[in-house]
């Protein structure tokens, strides 16, 4: 079945959006780095594998596939994703997690360049170079800048690691669209669960606002994560990735909503560059894909 041509920015778009109000969320759990680990993979790791076993109709193929290499990388992908950004989160500012994450992009248009062939159209750099300035703004601009300390560091390399293992993951889905997103992303997460417990201890998961992290695992985690993997079927990884950066810039906002941290004129300036451009590129892709249909 064809697919309109911005069915996939569309696709992650949502999936961006849906994705949030996660550190608020976070925020308001109130718990350490591998608790949020342990809840937020068990959680999401259980939602996308029933989602599978419900939806899939080649079960048998779908786990041959999970001891292929590429089915093995998504797992670890997200298995890192789940364990990196939790920690990162817990001990690091959030601005400076968010800006490393914001580099998506750029690994993905690069592992897509190495991986798959997939060339990066100029539009798409611009449009890269333009959202990482205005993050940048928002993040080191003005009264209330972020400034490198050992836990700043620490965030930055978790946020580059998070960055990576997402870009890897969108190349993957779209170079291989016969693996089952479901139940790759659902053990992956799982796993990274498993071990934020052990690491935790049972008798200390249940510490902290609950209800908080099971929002994030059962509801934002799945719907987010699944729109996006899928969404990189349809269309470049640097175009999702690009998506993924409303979450940078719309955090924040959610936070400052959510516990009354607000945002500098820096961090609002940046925010209106970031999602102008978006929107922009959007526009400009979306022009382009009718035109190549007509």
């Amino acid at each position: 079945m064809t697919r309109h041509p911005l069915f996939g920015l569309f696709l992650a778009m949502f999936g961006a959006l849906m994705l949030t109000p996660d550190a608020l969320f976070m925020r308001l759990s109130d718990m350490g780095g591998y608790q949020m680990v342990g809840w937020r993979g068990l959680l999401m790791g259980a939602v996308m594998v029933a989602l599978w076993a419900l939806t899939s109709r080649r079960k048998g193929r779908d786990l041959t596939l999970i001891g292929s290499g590429f089915g093995l990388a998504i797992v670890v992908c997200q298995y890192f994703n789940a364990t990196l950004f939790s920690l990162g989160i817990a001990h690091a500012p959030v601005a400076v997690m968010l800006l490393a994450v914001a580099t998506v992009p750029v690994f993905a248009a690069l592992f897509a360049r190495i991986i798959i062939g997939e060339p990066t159209r100029r539009a798409t750099w611009v449009t890269i170079i333009v959202v990482l300035f205005g993050i940048t703004l928002a993040v080191f601009g003005g009264k209330g800048a972020v400034t490198l300390t050992s836990d700043a560091l620490l965030g930055a390399f978790a946020g580059l690691g998070v960055a990576m293992v997402l870009a890897l993951n969108f190349v993957i889905l779209r170079a291989r669209p016969d693996l089952p997103i479901p139940l790759l992303i659902g053990l992956g997460a799982a796993l990274a669960g498993v071990t934020g417990v052990v690491i935790t201890g049972p008798a200390q998961m249940a510490e902290g606002t609950v209800w908080a992290i099971v929002v994030c695992g059962l509801i934002i985690l799945p719907v987010s994560f699944f729109s996006l993997s899928l969404a990189s079927r349809y269309t470049d990884a640097s175009n999702v990735s690009l998506l993924l950066l409303l979450e940078t810039v719309l955090g924040p906002l959610w936070v400052w909503i959510g516990v009354g941290e607000e945002p500098t004129p820096m961090m609002l300036l940046g925010g209106v560059i970031v999602v102008g451009s978006l929107a922009i590129y959007l526009w400009h892709t979306g022009r382009r894909g009718l035109a190549l249909q007509t």
